[in-house]
């Protein structure tokens, strides 16, 4: 308790210092700042959150002369929506960290080809797209009448000439002398009147063309807009101009620890096919529902919906639900130790609110409920709250506390952070030491700043402090006496006591060109308290150095960049520390070394309309994808992880 009022005088210290801060500064400079456009979003929405990022780009022809009105969708992470201003800039001030694939549609253009750019956690990504008007794809000589199936299918409309007029009858159809063999039946009237199939191809037909309507560059694309353009949308291209947007993934992932493990049938190797599917909802929302499945020794499939608003508004909200399940059929007595019927269950929900007390002060609150059904205590419930304090354009004050509250095993059934690849249900995990599985619980409080350097590159520091109960320990490659050794497909885990964690941290970010990295260091010191397991789970870590007093080292850096000549991107996330957990006592050469890269090769000869198609191939051993929250030795404390590599293609639309 002694620990919690700590916590609890830290918070409230922070938040007098942010409002002491604020509150002058703050009213003095957005007073006298500029009034955006019907695109432009209040400086609060940018800062919104310290683990959000934004895209910053131009819509142009092919000349460089801007484009006004073009509608530009970003899918990914999340889906959203924009329009071009009249010096053809558009923006997405919040977006969450991620993968995304961005599209511009207007009338008298064709739509643009898709355009992948990835969005890192509070940085800014840049986007040039250039469109083509439609009359300039129209042949410079003359065609022949060209063949016009009744669905719509042949050449665009506006490389399709008038038909010729029809001469008229010498003679009116009224005095025409019916053919004697002519059934004047109301069924044979329908038959004649009813519209052909696309088998059936027609040579005098007349083409009817459905008004699209030019978006209003002050407006969102809403709810209006969608209904107006998707006649015309889905009648002219599957993928191109639909409303809704997507992504499939063909893939298949493994798991080695030796390269020779890749050439042998125990690598663990899976197929999984994931499908994402988002639209906007209403004039100032989107929608998007995401699955995954998998079919071998484990059968596993996870689905997920997401439902957020878009600003700018004074309150945002982001809403969302998932459920995962894992079947094991195999015959490793450890995995079905734990689980009386060989399933493991798991669902989620969460809602965050944006609240914009002003233009410079931005409050985002909200909660995680989660349900696993193989913990005792089967409810987790993860309140957080996050306030961002702008008192300039370029200088940001960030305050964050939270409670989390994560299971064991939990990795395997909640969707990936950024760099992430959406996979279902991998691995199976048991108890180290057969007893019931417990929940982590970190309570976390954070003050930060940060300061940009031009448009371009940012410096932050922050200071944060922790308190964690049964601090989860993960181990592969051990051996249990009566069990199977763990392995590349099950590992074991436990609690190995408490922990109070306190640091500081600096990082820099920032985009040179092509290339755009970031880089931090933290130092934190811990004091341990063990628990029940400590003593066990130290023989098994003997050389561990987090249970080791001193100092925790630690250097997280990446690099992303795209080759364009080749269309290729590459990602490259890298940590280094002293602090990694190590099985064998030989292990124990101090620093240790996480890595994850990423190649995405895009394959513009599958291409068809807006769809585009890339080839994926990652290899990491990082264990967990990174959180703002969450305990610092989450990751630390993981044992020996093997390496996951996964390959397939990519399909965006």
């Amino acid at each position: 308790m002694a620990g919690i009022s700590r916590l609890m005088t830290s918070a409230a210290a922070v938040g007098g210092l942010v409002f002491v801060l604020a509150s002058s500064e703050a009213r003095a400079e957005r007073a006298t700042s500029r009034a955006g456009d019907g695109n432009s979003i209040p400086a609060g929405h940018v800062a919104s959150s310290s683990s959000a990022g934004s895209i910053l780009g131009v819509v142009q022809e092919e000349n460089g002369v801007p484009i006004k009105g073009a509608v530009v969708t970003a899918l990914g992470a999340t889906t959203a929506f924009t329009v071009s201003d009249g010096s053809g800039r558009f923006e997405f001030p919040t977006l969450s960290p991620g993968s995304y694939l961005l599209r511009a549609h207007l009338k008298g253009f064709l739509a643009s080809p898709g355009a992948a750019i990835q969005v890192r956690p509070s940085s800014r990504a840049s986007s040039s797209i250039a469109m083509r008007r439609a009359s300039s794809a129209a042949p410079s000589v003359a065609l022949p009448p060209p063949v016009v199936f009744t669905a719509g299918v042949g050449l665009p409309a506006a490389a399709i000439e008038p038909l010729p007029a029809q001469p008229k009858p010498a003679e009116d159809a009224a005095t025409s002398p019916a053919p004697a063999n002519d059934d004047h039946s109301d069924t044979a009237w329908r038959l004649r009147h009813n519209r052909r199939n696309i088998l059936q191809d027609a040579t005098g037909l007349a083409v009817i063309e459905v008004a699209e309507p030019v978006p209003d560059p002050s407006a969102r694309f809403g709810a209006r807009d969608t209904v107006d353009r998707a006649p015309t949308q889905l009648a002219t291209s599957l993928f191109g101009g639909a409303a809704f947007s997507g992504q499939l993934n063909l893939l298949t992932t493994s798991s080695f620890d030796n390269p020779q493990q890749l050439f042998s049938g125990n690598n663990f190797a899976r197929s999984v096919a994931y499908i994402s599917v988002g639209a906007p909802a209403g004039s100032g929302a989107d929608w998007a529902v995401r699955a995954a499945l998998s079919q071998a020794d484990i059968s596993s499939w996870v689905v997920a919906g997401v439902y957020s608003t878009r600003g700018p508004a004074r309150h945002r909200y982001d809403i969302g639900l998932s459920y995962a399940t894992q079947r094991y059929d195999g015959g490793n007595p450890a995995a079905l130790r734990d689980v009386t019927d060989g399933s493991r269950n798991a669902g989620a929900m969460y809602g965050f609110d944006t609240f914009t007390i002003t233009p410079a002060i931005v409050l985002t609150y909200g909660g995680r409920y989660a349900r696993y059904d193989y913990l005792d205590g089967r409810t987790l419930i993860s309140p957080r709250l996050a306030l961002s304090v702008a008192p300039s354009d370029h200088f940001r004050i960030n305050a964050v506390a939270s409670r989390r509250a994560f299971a064991p095993g939990a990795e395997e059934f909640l969707p990936p952070g950024d760099n992430g690849v959406w996979l279902p249900p991998q691995r199976t995990f048991s108890s180290v030491t057969g007893r019931p599985l417990e929940a982590e619980r970190t309570t976390h409080v954070e003050l930060g700043l940060e300061r940009d350097l031009g448009t371009a590159s940012a410096v932050s520091v922050r200071a944060f402090r922790q308190e964690v109960a049964d601090q989860l320990v993960t181990m592969f490659g051990i051996d249990l006496a009566g069990l199977p050794p763990a392995s590349l497909g099950h590992y074991f885990v436990g609690n190995y006591g408490n922990v109070q964690a306190r640091g500081v941290s600096t990082g820099f970010r920032t985009v040179a060109g092509r290339v755009q990295g970031s880089v931090e260091y933290s130092l934190t010191r811990a004091e341990w308290e063990s628990g029940d397991e400590s003593a066990f789970l130290a023989l098994r870590m003997p050389s561990s150095g987090p249970f080791r007093a001193g100092r925790i080292h630690d250097v997280a850096a990446s690099i992303e960049t795209d080759v364009r000549e080749t269309s290729t991107r590459v990602v490259i996330v890298y940590r280094v520390s002293n602090a990694f957990g190590h099985r064998p006592l030989d292990d124990a050469a101090g620093l240790d070394s996480r890595f994850g890269v990423q190649v995405h090769q895009s394959l513009p000869f599958l291409d068809f309309s807006t769809a585009k198609w890339e080839m994926l191939l990652g290899v990491r051993n990082f264990f967990r994808e990174a959180s703002a929250d969450q305990s610092v030795y989450d990751e630390l404390l993981v044992v020996r992880p093997p390496k996951r590599i996964v390959g397939g293609l990519t399909m965006r639309f």
